[in-house]
C-alpha cells in the first residue's frame, strides 16, 4: 500500500466498529500461505521491462481471493476495489496510489492462474499446508457432489446452451448445469475435486475421488455398488457407503438405522459446499465449459478449507476477532 493516505483512509482508520467483513478478512490474511502461493505462481508471472510495468503478483492475488469470496465478475472486482476500504486494505491499495487495478488487468491475472494450471496447484499447495499440519487426514475419505447450475436459455450471442452442460433430474425437479465432485477427509476437509456435467453419474467419479491410502469411503446411495463392496473389502477398505434399497428388496429397519449412523460422517462432507455455494456464492456457473469452471471450484475448494480451519491456523495468541 502507498504512503499517501487519502482523507477517507484516515478517517475509516479510526472508526471504533469492526464489521463482519473485515473480521473475515483478517482471519483469512492470517491463515493464507502467501509465500508459498506466490512462489508457485513467481516463474510464470510477467517481469519489468521497457514496456509496461507489471502490477504486484501479491496485490493481484489478493484481488483474485476477493473476488471468489464475494462473487465478482472482473468489473465487479474493479468497483469493489473503489467502493469498499476493507477490500481495499486487503488488497493493499491506496487510491493515492498511481495505479488501480483495471478490469482488463483483474481477466489476464485470471487467464494466467488457468492457462498455467495454477488454480490447481494453489488446491494442492493448500492441501499440502495442513496434511503437515495434521489438520489433513488420509485415514478415510467422504465422497459427495453437487449441481451447479448454468444457464439454460438460448437468448445469447450465439443462440445455444453450453454444450458441456447436460441436465439431470434431482427428486421431482430437472436441473441443467455441471457436476462438481470431491473427496474429503473425515472431517470435510477436501483433498480432491473433478467435475463433469449434470448428467454424470455420482458413482463414475469414485475412483477419480479416491487417494488410495484410505481405511473407510463414506458416501450416500448414489455410489452404491455391491461389486465395489466387495473389491474394496478385499483390499481391507471399510465400505460405508450407504446401502441402495431396489423394488424388489427395501431396505430393513436394522439397515436404515446403520444408513443413518453412516450419514453422520458422510454429512460432513457437505460443509465444504455449504461455504462454497451458500456462503460465497458459487451455486451458477460464471464461465463457458468445464475447464474453467474447475479451476475455479479448486480455488474456492482450497480457500474453503483454510476458512473451515481457520481457528486452528491463527497463529499462537491471536484473537478470533481479530
Amino acid at each position: 500500500m502507498g504512503n499517501q493516505r487519502t482523507f477517507a483512509s484516515m478517517a475509516w482508520a479510526q472508526k471504533g466498529k469492526v464489521t463482519r467483513r473485515e473480521r473475515f478478512l483478517a482471519e483469512m490474511e492470517a491463515v493464507i500461505p502467501w509465500a508459498r502461493l506466490l512462489e508457485l505462481i513467481e516463474p510464470h508471472y510477467a517481469e519489468a521491462g521497457n514496456g509496461r510495468q507489471p502490477l504486484g503478483m501479491e496485490k493481484m492475488l489478493r484481488i483474485y481471493f476477493l473476488r471468489q469470496w464475494f462473487n465478482l465478475s472482473d468489473p465487479q472486482a474493479e468497483d469493489a476495489i473503489y467502493d469498499s476500504e476493507s477490500m481495499r486494505r486487503f488488497a493493499r491499495v491506496e487510491l493515492g496510489d498511481e495505479v488501480v487495478p483495471d478490469e482488463t488487468t483483474i481477466l489476464r491475472f485470471r487467464h494466467l492462474l488457468e492457462r498455467h494450471g495454477l488454480n490447481k496447484a494453489i488446491f494442492d499447495a493448500i492441501a499440502d499446508l495442513l496434511e503437515e499440519k495434521r489438520l489433513l487426514l488420509r485415514a478415510g475419505t467422504i465422497v459427495d457432489a453437487t449441481i451447479i447450475a448454468a444457464p439454460s436459455s438460448t437468448k445469447n450471442a450465439t443462440a445455444s446452451r453450453d454444450p458441456e452442460m447436460k441436465q439431470t433430474r434431482k427428486g421431482k425437479n430437472w436441473h441443467f448445469g455441471m457436476k462438481l465432485h470431491i473427496g474429503a477427509d473425515p472431517c470435510g476437509i477436501v483433498h480432491t475435486v473433478t467435475a463433469t456435467n449434470a448428467a454424470a453419474a455420482d458413482i463414475s467419479q469414485l475412483p477419480a475421488l479416491l487417494h488410495g491410502r484410505e481405511r473407510v469411503v463414506f458416501g450416500d446411495q448414489a455410489y452404491w455398488k455391491e461389486a465395489d463392496r466387495q473389491s474394496y473389502e478385499c483390499r481391507g477398505v471399510r465400505y460405508r457407503i450407504n446401502r441402495r434399497p431396489t423394488a424388489s428388496a427395501p431396505l430393513s429397519a436394522r439397515w436404515k438405522q446403520i444408513n443413518r449412523v453412516r450419514s453422520r460422517t458422510r454429512a460432513r462432507g457437505e460443509h465444504a459446499f455449504r461455504v462454497v455455494k451458500h456462503l460465497w456464492g458459487f451455486a451458477k456457473v460464471r464461465y463457458r465449459g468445464l475447464v474453467k469452471n474447475l479451476a475455479r471450484a479448486h480455488t474456492m475448494f482450497g480457500l474453503a478449507n483454510l476458512y473451515q480451519l481457520r481457528y486452528q491456523l491463527l497463529p499462537r495468541g491471536a484473537s478470533r476477532a481479530l
